[in-house]
């Protein structure tokens, strides 16, 4: 699709955490520009005040690291999907609208993603593949045995080790919501429902 640009030759782009995403800010986008980021993988934007290309991040150091560009159904916006290498606001801030940009956002789904086509196409070396073949029963045990053992860390206040074994449960749970034919969102609307 032909992009739209406005009267001014410019056109908005959505900037999004790859990872969590969040919104970070908005910029405008000239063809020169967008043509710089596609080339250089750092985003580039038309400063109107300036009236001249800058590249985010050329003072501060904290470029945005573009991941993918997309356009919108009518091709007069832009959703550039990014890695900051650091908060991205003027002041500071970790986004233009003062949100703190953590949290597990997208990545829980990718790994969701990623769970569900070892399932779907299994190999002899995928442990995930391995442990869908020994059935939910063997699934069910590993997930008891990540959530005492992520106790246990917890317990002897060794950070590091809980981190570890926290992030081995949250694997196996995902890879029984998957075995047992249901998603990660299926679990987000409970929690969803619980917290209007």
């Amino acid at each position: 699709m032909k992009l739209k640009y406005n009267s001014e030759g410019l056109i908005p782009a959505i900037i999004q955490d790859d990872q969590t995403g969040k919104v970070l800010m908005l910029g405008y986008m000239n063809p020169e520009s967008l043509k710089r980021t596609r080339e250089s993988g750092v985003v580039t934007f038309f400063s109107r005040s300036r009236q001249k290309l800058w590249t985010k991040g050329e003072t501060s150091g904290n470029f945005l690291h573009v991941r993918e560009i997309r356009e919108d159904c009518d091709g007069d916006t832009l959703l550039i999907q990014v890695d900051p290498a650091g908060p991205v606001c003027h002041t500071g801030s970790d986004t233009c609208f003062a949100d703190t940009n953590k949290g597990f956002g997208r990545f829980l789904y990718r790994l969701e993603e990623i769970i569900r086509q070892k399932q779907e196409n299994p190999t002899e070396s995928s442990y995930t593949a391995k442990l869908f073949s020994e059935g939910r029963g063997k699934i069910s045990r590993k997930v008891g045995e990540e959530a005492v053992e992520t106790i246990i860390e917890a317990m002897e206040d060794r950070r590091e080790l809980y981190l570890e074994e926290t992030a081995d449960l949250l694997y196996h749970l995902t890879v029984l919501t998957v075995d047992m034919g249901l998603s990660l969102t299926d679990v987000e609307e409970v929690l969803r429902k619980r917290h209007h």
